[in-house]
């Protein structure tokens, strides 16, 4: 059975969208995945009760898609089972005015894991290379710029180097950084889409803003493709997982949280000799009333 979805869904080369299977779910059944997916959610909540207990470091993790790829839904079964006292998720919408007056990253600043917990971000920097590369002009609501004629190939240079640049300070000062697209096809986009409207208990999640932003769906590819081929580095990875199959993508997702937790190496804090004396101590103490 494959099952090395870290691995699989890491991006190390250079990444075509078009060369992706939006549909691959490898030699696993839905049962299979359900059944994993439990059993995982029960080893991510011992690694965030340790990355927790170990107090040194944290965790951010990612999540970009398209409409209806699945976000909330995997941010729900994948982290269900954590105490939400070491976990923060932060969705971010449209910018308030108070945040267009500072830069594009400081309100993502702001939002970031403390030591010992694992933030989530729904949506993230990557906005301003992604719906603002496709909506030049929500730029200018920065009021740094002048006309859309100023976003050249210069300005977006620099927008991905400043996201690389904050994504490798995080990682030098104790937060490890992954990025997860949640990729969906165009099709399976519209079967979700149209769930919204058939179904009266979904109607609420539908937007009116929803079909515009379809009919750029190509536009959108094309932003994804260039952000995470300019951003996947050693220090902020991305992995690219099929999404036309929910339960597929969350058991992919849990893996890789899994898997970079285990990889940071950490540790319950080791009590020193006069602590543990004070511990057998009160033991004593508890055990004579």
């Amino acid at each position: 059975m494959d099952t090395n979805f870290s691995d699989n869904f890491l991006i190390k080369d250079k990444f075509s969208i078009k060369k992706t299977d939006t549909e691959y779910k490898g030699k696993l059944t839905k049962a299979d995945g359900v059944q994993m997916l439990l059993q995982e959610k029960d080893k991510l909540r011992q690694l965030q009760e340790k990355l927790y207990a170990d107090g040194s470091k944290s965790l951010l993790v990612i999540l970009q898609a398209m409409d209806a790829a699945g976000k909330d839904s995997l941010i729900e079964h994948v982290f269900g089972g954590v105490n939400p006292q070491g976990c923060n998720v932060t969705s971010f919408k449209t910018p308030s005015s108070k945040e267009y007056s500072h830069d594009f990253l400081w309100r993502h600043y702001l939002a970031l894991p403390q030591k010992g917990m694992i933030g989530i971000f729904n949506r993230s920097h990557y906005e301003s290379v992604l719906v603002c590369k496709v909506h030049p002009e929500y730029n200018l609501s920065e009021k740094t710029w002048k006309s859309v004629k100023d976003f050249d190939k210069n300005f977006w240079e620099n927008r991905y180097e400043s996201i690389r640049n904050f994504e490798k300070h995080l990682s030098q000062n104790g937060t490890t950084v992954i990025k997860i697209f949640l990729n969906v096809s165009k099709k399976e986009q519209k079967k979700r889409l149209l769930d919204r409207i058939n179904e009266p208990d979904k109607n609420w999640k539908f937007s009116s803003g929803d079909l515009p932003e379809r009919a750029l769906f190509d536009q959108y590819m094309e932003a994804y493709e260039t952000a995470i081929n300019e951003t996947s580095k050693d220090y902020a990875p991305w992995y690219v997982l099929p999404a036309d199959d929910k339960w597929f993508a969350r058991v992919a997702a849990i893996q890789i949280i899994i898997d970079t937790l285990e990889k940071m190496d950490l540790q319950y804090p080791q009590l020193s000799e006069k602590d543990q004396q004070g511990l057998l101590d009160a033991k004593k103490q508890l055990e004579s009333e």
